[in-house]
């Protein structure tokens, strides 16, 4: 309901709703686009903004209706029951209990419960981190069961981009452009839409193109017009014009048709264009301007050669031209104006400014040089024709003259005439004679060594044109003309030797030293060396090794020599000069026979680089001058005995024996493996008898034993064991033999005893730690077996062999829960194992081992283990490349790894060659592997004992099981 003010109450400079209580859900501004928001310290707890407020009771006003203008605004029911007054403002509001006057304000929220929420918030926190492993566990599985199911579209192609980086650049020239890969009846369908035209159009235009041969007698018209015209005017609004009189007939006659043809179009302007092609071509001076046939060719072939910017062309070319402008005899400015504009395309412009430069600067090499580049072959004969007339003696123009010939006498005219100007020109000289026959050269030589007597080159060709007489005579000629340059004395010496004359070749090697010493030129050491490199690859291996003899001390002390000369000999082995290398030793020997360390490295280079006989001859003289070192007698006998020669063998060890005085170990030892192997056992056994005598050890013993085993006498054996456990107790291979023969004669017991003395006497020992274990196993004892391996590891902390051991044991006895468990720990202790992680790999499942094998080559990313291990699982993946790296790799890192060899010669039985398995064999053979965990196993059985490395590589090879 409105209120009436009356207008004498209306306050002129106070507005009348000032003071007035604002409306139900106001907003300030609101009628200008304004909003607002309405807070709880407005509308009170639980009250609807759009609630009326209480309303209380309105007195009359003084005019007698509605309310008092200026009267109080209603006040809101803020009051409660005890009439205290709620503070609902933001600064009141507590996180916990809320504004003051809460249903817990009387019962504050003190410390014991602040404690308690404390202690029941770290009592969840407990149960959700125990519980936290399993649920990222779930969730991860949920989340590749779901990539597994709706796999990205990268992941589709993931394979196929790793196969990206393999392809080349010819390979991505030859992908095709991307076009309308439609298919062809859509794009054909496309093609034959077409929208009708109106019948209008088609009418209007039917006489389109058409002339009129006759006119309307009436209308006075001589001129024919276009019946199509007119119709496209339109026969009213041509009247309306005066354009056409009543008498027009729009039906005329026609003549012929004249549509028009864009064949016959294109025909006549190709015949116009060529047309004027061949009035250009035939031009007055009668040269061709224009090829009419290339034209266009021409047109398309021409690229821009210049990457650069137009405006640094255009300030290059302003620079270069005042240049010349400023020094026009400057030859360099006219090179470099030349070569900016080839480089920007302009060729044209570049040889006229060459030929401009020529002209101001005549006897400029450089820019006769650029011209004949410039220039056509033809044009170029003409300009190095003038450039040898304006430079003379310039020899770079003259050889550019001859390059220009085609035929080899005008090579040869051109090359004459050069040498007339500059008869001491050796490039000349040499270009010349490569022109010419043997007897020419020989002629041209002579006198080329006339003009230019301080040329080697050309006292050297010489030599080598004449017979062995005149050769000499020209040597001594260039001696004489060139004192200080060695290799005419070297020259001397190849001659010398190449006529049989090998005395002197020492006596010309020795006096070339002296007089270029006296002639003061400073002896280079490695220049000689290499020197020595170069006589070697000439076939004169004695004026090889005079070099050597002559320059291996110098300028080397005392001191260093033996480290310095084996150093060379390395270098030269390196360089697979084998023939300087023998020289090198030679020398050390005859310096430091008594050093054995020279001895072994002249005998390990002939066992790898020598012949058969070249190795007995070094180990011969070893003998000879050190017989007291007694492993060059072995040696040599091994050597002999290889090789069939059993009583040259046997001969070496009796001469062994009669020159140093005494019976070995070794030497005897060795003496009863070749009768071993020649069958004579009896022999054998007195050598035995013998060594027990004059040479015990615990070795020995050891030995005989083991033959006995061999042969079958189990009693024999251990009665031998026993005598050296009396002798010598510490000895822990005597133990695994008495323990070994014990379990061949089913003596379970004195096994484990056997094993248990060893294990005592022998801490550390760990085979026996193994062999008793596995006796215990094959026992049935598998508790006692377990007990064993625990306390071996107790005893032997951080041992690889025990762990892996302890793992294969819980497979072979069907635990495989538990070899997972004691593999675990075996990686947390043993970190860096190798086996441990060659065999982790494969107890993975085959989804699981190529992330085994990454863990594991970062690990130990050198262990052959590892790399075999690695080598199998690429052949389980059919990578038969990569598989054949690593197999490589690993028997490359360790040689004495005999279960590398059987793995690798297994895979190349399958995926190899016959050259490639042989070259396995061959690499096993002079390796003689002694290690490996199959290995071992075969070759040291009682029945293989006499098998030979090859033998036991093949038996090897037959336990290895292909990986799946």
């Amino acid at each position: 309901m409105a209120t009436t003010i009356p207008g004498s109450l209306v306050n002129k400079t106070k507005k009348f709703f000032m003071g007035m209580p604002a409306p139900t859900g106001y907003v300030p501004g609101v009628g200008r686009g304004a909003t607002g928001f309405t807070t709880r310290s407005d509308i009170g707890p639980a009250r609807d903004p759009t609630e009326l407020p209480e309303a209380g009771p309105v007195g009359p006003s003084p005019q007698g209706g509605g309310a008092s203008s200026s009267g109080p605004p209603p006040k809101r029911a803020r009051d409660n029951d005890d009439g205290d007054g709620e503070d609902l403002n933001e600064a009141n509001y507590d996180e916990f209990s809320g504004y003051s006057g809460s249903l817990f304000a009387k019962d504050p929220y003190d410390q014991e419960d602040e404690d308690a929420d404390r202690i029941y918030n770290e009592v969840d926190d407990r149960l959700d981190e125990r519980h936290k492993d399993r649920r990222e566990k779930k969730y991860k599985e949920l989340v590749e069961k779901f990539h597994k199911e709706r796999p990205k579209i990268q992941q589709g192609f993931s394979d196929l981009k790793r196969q990206l980086a393999e392809v080349t650049e010819d390979e991505w020239q030859a992908i095709p452009e991307v076009g309308d890969m439609r298919n062809k009846a859509k794009r054909n369908a496309r093609a034959e839409k077409f929208t009708p035209v109106p019948d209008s159009i088609i009418a209007m235009n039917m006489n389109y193109g058409q002339m009129t041969n006759s006119i309307d007698v009436n209308s006075g018209l001589t001129t024919p017009f276009s019946s199509g015209f007119m119709s496209t005017l339109g026969g009213g609004a041509a009247a309306k014009n005066g354009i056409m009189t009543p008498g027009w007939k729009t039906g005329v006659q026609t003549g012929t048709s004249t549509d028009l043809d864009l064949v016959k179009i294109g025909q006549a302007r190709n015949k116009i264009m060529d047309m004027q092609l061949t009035q250009v071509s035939d031009s007055v001076t009668g040269q061709t301007v224009v090829d009419p046939k290339g034209y266009l060719t021409d047109l398309q072939s021409i690229i821009p050669q210049m990457g650069g910017d137009l405006q640094d062309i255009k300030k290059a070319r302003m620079l270069l031209k005042s240049v010349r402008e400023t020094n026009p005899r400057h030859p360099p400015a006219w090179v470099a104006s030349a070569v900016l504009e080839e480089q920007a395309g302009k060729l044209q412009t570049a040889r006229n400014l060459i030929m401009e430069g020529c002209d101001k600067v005549k006897n400029s090499e450089e820019l006769w040089i650029h011209a004949i580049r410039l220039h056509p072959a033809d044009v170029g004969k003409t300009i190095v024709a003038n450039a040898v007339r304006s430079c003379p003696q310039s020899v770079r123009l003259w050889c550019k003259a001859s390059d220009l010939e085609q035929d080899v006498k005008d090579k040869k005219k051109v090359l004459r005439k050069a040498l007339e100007q500059i008869p001491s020109s050796v490039k000349l000289w040499k270009a010349a004679v490569e022109l010419e026959d043997p007897e020419e050269a020989r002629i041209l030589l002579t006198r080329a060594v006339e003009c230019c007597s301080s040329s080697t080159e050309m006292w050297l060709a010489l030599a080598r044109l004449e017979t062995y007489e005149n050769a000499r005579k020209v040597l001594n000629k260039a001696r004489v003309h060139i004192p200080t340059d060695r290799h005419i004395w070297f020259a001397a010496a190849r001659l010398e030797e190449t006529r049989g004359q090998k005395d002197m070749v020492e006596k010309i090697v020795s006096k070339a030293l002296n007089s270029l010493k006296a002639n003061q030129v400073e002896i280079n050491r490695d220049q000689w060396l290499k020197d020595a490199i170069d006589a070697e690859m000439a076939k004169c291996p004695i004026t090889c090794q005079s070099i050597i003899q002559n320059v291996i001390s110098l300028g080397v002390e005392d001191e260093d020599k033996r480290t310095t000369w084996l150093l060379d000999a390395e270098n030269f082995e390196k360089e697979n000069a084998f023939i300087c290398v023998r020289a090198v030793y030679a020398a050390a020997i005859k310096e430091f026979s008594r050093k054995k360390s020279v001895w072994d490295a002249a005998i390990n280079f002939e066992r790898e680089h020598g012949s058969l006989d070249d190795h007995e001859a070094i180990l011969l003289k070893a003998c000879e001058t050190v017989p007291e070192v007694e492993n060059y007698w072995l040696m040599l006998a091994k050597l002999r005995f290889v090789n069939k020669r059993i009583k040259e063998a046997r001969d070496t060890l009796r001469l062994a024996f009669e020159t140093q005085g005494h019976q070995s170990e070794k030497t005897l030892l060795a003496a009863a493996k070749i009768e071993i192997e020649t069958d004579e056992f009896e022999r054998a056994r007195e050598l035995f008898n013998k060594a027990r005598e004059h040479a015990p050890s615990a070795r020995v013993w050891m030995k005989n034993a083991h033959f006995e085993w061999c042969l079958g006498n189990l009693e024999e054996a251990k009665r031998l064991c026993e005598e050296c456990i009396e002798k010598y107790d510490d000895f822990y291979k005597i133990y695994l033999v008495l323990g070994q023969v014990l379990e061949e004669m089913r003596d379970v017991d004195g096994a484990r005893m056997a094993y248990t003395r060893g294990i005592r006497k022998c801490h550390g020992v760990i085979p026996l730690w193994i062999l008793l274990v596995r006796l215990e196993e094959s026992a049935g004892q598998i508790v006692k077996a377990r007990v064993d391996l625990e306390k071996a590891r107790l005893r032997n902390p951080k041992n690889e062999d025990l762990w892996l051991e302890s793992v294969r044991f819980e497979q072979r006895v069907g635990c495989p829960e538990m070899a997972k468990e004691r593999m675990s720990r075996a990686l947390q202790e043993c970190e860096g194992s190798g086996k441990l992680w060659a065999e982790a790999i494969w107890m993975e499942g085959p989804h699981g081992r190529r992330a085994k094998s990454i863990d594991a080559l970062k690990k130990c990313e050198h262990n052959p283990h590892v790399l075999i291990a690695a080598a199998r699982l690429f052949w389980s993946e059919r990578k038969i490349k990569k598989a054949r790296d690593w197999f490589q790799k690993a028997v490359n890192l360790d040689t004495d790894n005999g279960d590398g060899f059987a793995n690798f010669l297994a895979f190349e039985q399958i995926h190899g060659k016959e050259e490639d398995r042989k070259a396995v064999i061959k690499k096993c053979v002079q390796s003689e592997p002694r290690y490996g965990d199959l290995w071992q196993s075969i070759a040291k059985n009682p029945t293989n004992w006499r098998k030979t490395t090859e033998e036991i590589l093949a038996l090897t090879t037959n336990k290895i099981k292909i990986p799946t």
